[in-house]
C-alpha cells in the first residue's frame, strides 16, 4: 500500500488517524540532561542507561542524581510508550534504511551491531501477571527501533532464572500517569474521566479487516451517540489493563466496567505502521493483543514441535496486515512467529 489523500467522510479508509485531531508530543530539552515532555508532565532521561538486568535496572534508579534530581524511577510501560511516534519512525531489513520511532533530535537513541540492529528495547517497569515462552517471567518494553511493545523473559531462556536479561532503561520523573477513572454511562459506553475519550463498552464480537473496521467505526450509534471512530495507538494503549491477563484472571486485559466478548482479543487501531519492503511500506496497522500475543514457536526448544503460545504477553503491541488472507501465514510472521489474523476485533471510541 502507499500513502493516499486523507479521505472525506463516506470514502473508504475514512476514520484514520488523519481524519482525527490529537495531541502531538511536545517535547523540550533541558540543558541539565533531561527532557520534559509538555503533554504528560514527564521528565526524561535524554540519555539511556544499561545495559542492565531489569533488577538493576531499578535499583540504579534509586542512586541516580541526573539535573540533581532523586526520584528517578524506571518508567511504566504506559509510561514509555507516550514517546512513541509512529509519524516519524519506518522498520526497514537494515539499519541504514530505517528510521527510529523516537524523536532523536531531542533523546539519544542508537542502533544495535550486528545482524539484529533492532535489539534496542527498553525497561519498562511493568511486570506480565503470566509467562511468555517456555514460562519465562516476563517484563514489557518498547523497542523504537520497530515500534512494538512486547514481552520480554526477565532471564536468558534457557538458564533456568540464573543469567539476566540484559537491556537498557530511560529513566523518568514526575507525577504517575496512566490511571484510568471509568464512568459507566449506562448506555452501552464508559467515559475515562482521565483522556476525556468515550469508548464503546463491549465490541460486537465481529472481526474485520482495517478497512471494515474503520467503516464500522464510522456508522456506529451507540447509546444515541455517533461520531465514533477507531482509536489511534496511545489512545487504545489508555485502556489495557496489566494486572489482568486470560491465563491468571480469565478475561482480557481490560478493567470494568468495559468489557470484551472474548478474552482472546486483538483490537484494531487507526494507526498505520511504516513497517516492510518500501513497495508495500503502509500495508500494516498497529493492534494491541488484549489475550495473548500468540505465535508459532518451536517448544521445547529443539523438539520439532510447533505450537501457538503466548511470545509477547497480553498488552503486547503489534503490527497486522491490512488486508490478505491468514492461510498465506500458517506458522505466523517474523521472528517469534506472531499469529497474523488480518482480521480482528474493534473497540471504537469518541472524543
Amino acid at each position: 500500500m502507499s500513502p493516499i489523500p486523507c479521505p472525506s467522510a463516506g470514502q473508504p479508509f475514512f476514520g484514520q488517524d488523519g481524519n482525527a485531531d490529537g495531541r502531538a508530543l511536545s517535547l523540550q530539552v533541558n540543558a541539565d540532561g533531561t527532557v520534559t515532555d509538555l503533554v504528560t508532565g514527564l521528565i526524561w532521561t535524554r540519555a539511556v542507561s544499561g545495559p542492565l538486568s531489569w533488577d538493576e535496572a531499578r535499583m540504579r534508579a534509586a542512586a541516580l542524581r541526573t539535573a540533581g534530581h532523586t526520584d528517578w524511577r524506571v518508567p511504566t510501560i504506559k509510561e514509555l510508550y507516550t514517546l512513541i511516534d509512529f509519524g516519524r519512525g519506518y522498520f526497514s531489513t537494515v539499519a541504514a534504511t530505517s528510521v527510529p520511532f523516537l524523536d532523536t533530535t531531542r533523546f539519544d537513541f542508537a542502533y544495535a551491531t550486528g545482524e539484529r540492529f533492532f535489539d534496542v528495547q527498553l525497561w519498562s517497569s511493568t511486570a506480565y501477571v503470566a509467562t511468555t515462552m517456555n514460562n519465562d517471567a516476563t517484563v514489557f518494553g518498547v523497542n523504537f527501533a520497530d515500534g512494538r511493545i512486547k514481552g520480554y523473559p526477565r532471564f536468558e531462556p534457557g538458564s533456568s532464572g540464573r543469567v539476566p536479561q540484559l537491556m537498557r532503561v530511560r529513566y523518568v520523573r514526575g507525577l504517575a500517569y496512566g490511571e484510568n477513572r471509568y464512568i459507566d454511562r449506562g448506555n452501552g459506553t464508559v467515559m475515562d474521566a482521565t483522556t476525556d475519550l468515550t469508548w464503546q463498552q463491549v465490541d460486537d464480537g465481529t472481526p474485520r479487516n482495517w478497512r471494515d473496521a474503520l467503516a464500522y467505526c464510522a456508522a456506529l450509534d451507540v447509546g444515541g451517540q455517533t461520531g465514533w471512530r477507531l482509536p489511534n495507538a496511545k489512545e487504545l494503549h489508555t485502556i489495557v489493563d496489566y494486572t489482568r491477563a486470560p491465563t491468571v484472571t480469565g478475561t482480557a486485559a481490560l478493567a470494568p466496567p468495559l468489557r470484551a466478548s472474548t478474552a482472546e482479543s486483538y483490537y484494531w487501531s487507526g494507526t498505520t505502521i511504516a513497517d516492510g519492503p518500501p513497495d508495500d511500506r503502509y500495508g500494516k496497522a498497529v493492534y494491541f493483543a488484549f489475550g495473548r500475543a500468540l505465535g508459532w514457536m518451536e517448544m521445547p526448544p529443539g523438539s520439532g514441535l510447533v505450537q501457538l503460545i503466548d511470545v509477547h504477553g497480553a498488552g503486547a503491541q503489534r503490527a497486522d496486515f491490512k488486508r490478505g488472507n491468514p492461510a498465506q501465514f500458517p506458522r505466523g510472521f517474523g521472528p517469534q512467529g506472531d499469529e497474523v489474523r488480518i482480521t480482528n476485533f474493534v473497540r471504537c471510541v469518541r472524543g
